[in-house]
């Protein structure tokens, strides 16, 4: 996993983390500490989820997506992000 900065991952978030639309499996509780708040699919087949994790996470609304051509991003309840193009390409900020 190669370190990047954040503007990378972030301008891939604001680009792609609306790509889905709502109307997926809804809310649930999860087994790690979280609670599913949504997640989804577009009519393109990308995929999101976003989980809440509560006061004590510096992120409470983390998500994650993934798209048709290998790419996904990551934002972590620690308030760190990763995004991979799926090409080999990858980058990290720990800081989000």
């Amino acid at each position: 996993m190669a370190k990047g900065d954040s503007s990378s991952s972030n301008a891939a978030a604001q680009s792609s983390s609306g790509a889905a639309s709502s109307g997926g499996a809804g809310s649930g509780s999860g087994s790690s500490g979280y609670t599913y708040t949504s997640s989804g699919e577009n009519s393109q087949g990308n995929h999101y989820c976003a989980r809440d994790y509560g006061s004590s996470a510096s992120n409470q609304n983390s998500y994650h997506y993934s798209n048709t051509d290998g790419s996904y991003y990551y934002s972590n309840p620690n308030g760190s992000t990763y995004y991979n193009d799926g090409n080999g390409g990858s980058s990290y900020s720990r800081n989000g």
